[in-house]
């Protein structure tokens, strides 16, 4: 028997009941509540859904996840049955709170859209559904994602690693003090929170929009004019010489549309532009024993190199291979129609990046700008080229001579570098906005998380 104090009251508790030395509702420490608000367990206002299927061989599963940090969920794949190991699969409810119970201290958490219906999780995601008269599902998913509820989850999770197998269970959740607002102040809540989500949203689809009028003025200006894409339909034929591949999806015509517009233009193959090179990397190049890693999640289309982690070299994973310099070109092999595509910035020289980069270092010819070359790749007609050459099936991807077959248009340099300056002032202009739109939304829900824990007045 084992006995532990913490002032201002002591306890005792036999040694094999000892799941954890800390209490993980410590975390969360209540001040003095509004008058109206009470706390109860999480189990007092939620029941969990617990309706299952068989999984039936040669039916099509359509499945979601939730991803981290309180961002919603997602439409990761649609598996046959026969695919899966699992014998049955949890209906998706819609409306239902959701969860990830490996990746809840990520917070992962989240409420299922309306437009989920039919859709199908594993039971790594339980479900459930709030007691209406007493709380909103919102105001449920507000508090779990707040930081001192994350803090809360990561003590409450079990497992055998923090970064992979940990578990946040059903009791323990259904276990945690939440506190508990009149409904009218959840709604008041909700309200508040909702505010700049819907700013920022609005900014972010116009930014979208702003692209696409981007993407379609520069195509217009070298020449080209995309059509939807189509599918061969029938018999067709077509000259020796110009079969690369067997299969129809090759000779969609979209696909065979541009390959021939692009013929009527001054073009250059990807791979007698840039120089492409492989830069091993070994111990030395790092003395302090840990390197800065940029893989393909660290890279966006919008904004180039986003980020890297830090990783001790007796750790460092077999796909970390190349080392990364100031103005190279990177571009993402795997999965290329997302646009994942950079030049490395100074803050980043020195990083080592996935073998799922294609890496350039100069470019092989003066009559090109190295940023026109970038935003044409980026191009609906440069990743339509990429995705005409790509092969697989859950991970597709483009090997690097397939990428280098890559037909580029060469306009005038002035033209060029005119199509870069405009998209640039465009960007900065909208770019600014989301940077103010995030902040507040920063702000407010820093707001709200003192709120619900009585710091600060309902506004």
């Amino acid at each position: 028997m084992s006995m532990i104090t913490n002032n201002p009251h002591g306890f005792v508790v036999w040694w094999k009941d000892l799941d954890r030395w800390v209490n993980p509702h410590t975390a969360l420490f209540f001040r003095s509540l509004p008058k109206g608000w009470s706390v109860v367990k999480v189990g007092e206002v939620v029941k969990q859904f617990q309706e299952t299927c068989e999984v039936e061989p040669d039916s099509d599963y359509r499945m979601i996840g939730v991803k981290w940090y309180g961002e919603g969920t997602f439409h990761r794949e649609t598996v046959r049955g026969s695919e899966i190991s699992a014998k049955k699969l949890c209906p998706v409810m819609p409306g239902a709170f959701i969860y990830n119970r490996l990746f809840a201290w990520k917070a992962s958490f989240a409420v299922v859209p309306q437009d989920y219906k039919g859709c199908f999780v594993s039971n790594e995601f339980p479900q459930f559904a709030v007691d209406s008269t007493r709380l909103l599902t919102e105001f449920l998913y507000l508090y779990f994602t707040t930081s001192k509820v994350i803090q809360a989850v990561v003590a409450a999770s079990v497992g055998s690693a923090a970064v992979s197998r940990n578990r946040f269970k059903e009791e323990e959740f259904l276990a945690f003090p939440l506190p508990l607002p009149p409904l009218k102040v959840q709604e008041a809540i909700v309200e508040y929170w909702k505010k700049p989500l819907i700013v920022a949203a609005d900014i972010g689809i116009r930014y979208k929009r702003l692209i696409e009028e981007i993407d379609h003025e520069m195509l217009k200006k070298i020449g080209l004019k995309l059509k939807p894409p189509t599918k061969r339909e029938g018999a067709f034929a077509i000259l020796w010489g110009r079969l690369e591949r067997w299969d129809t999806f090759f000779y969609r015509l979209d696909f065979t549309d541009l390959e021939n517009q692009l013929s009527r233009l001054r073009c250059m193959r990807l791979g007698d532009l840039l120089n492409f090179v492989s830069r091993p990397w070994g111990p030395h190049d790092f003395p302090e024993g840990f390197f800065r890693y940029v893989e393909i999640s660290s890279v966006t289309k919008e904004n180039g190199i986003v980020g890297c982690r830090n990783i001790r070299i007796d750790d460092a994973p077999s796909r970390a291979t190349t080392l990364l310099r100031t103005g190279d070109v990177i571009l993402a092999t795997t999965r290329p129609y997302l646009g994942a595509f950079a030049i490395v910035k100074p803050e980043f020289d020195g990083c080592v990046c996935s073998s799922g980069f294609a890496v350039a270092d100069r470019l092989k010819t003066d009559s090109v700008d190295k940023d026109f070359v970038l935003l044409f790749l980026k191009s609906s007609a440069g990743l339509r080229q990429l995705e005409r050459r790509m092969t697989g099936g859950l991970y597709p991807a483009i090997v690097q001579t397939k990428l280098e077959q890559t037909l580029v248009p060469l306009p005038p340099l002035e033209l060029q570098r005119e199509i870069v300056d405009v998209l640039s002032h465009h960007r900065e202009r909208i770019t600014r906005e989301r940077k103010t739109a995030e902040e507040n939304k920063t702000q407010v829900i820093r707001e709200v998380e003192e709120i619900i824990f009585g710091i600060r007045p309902v506004p």
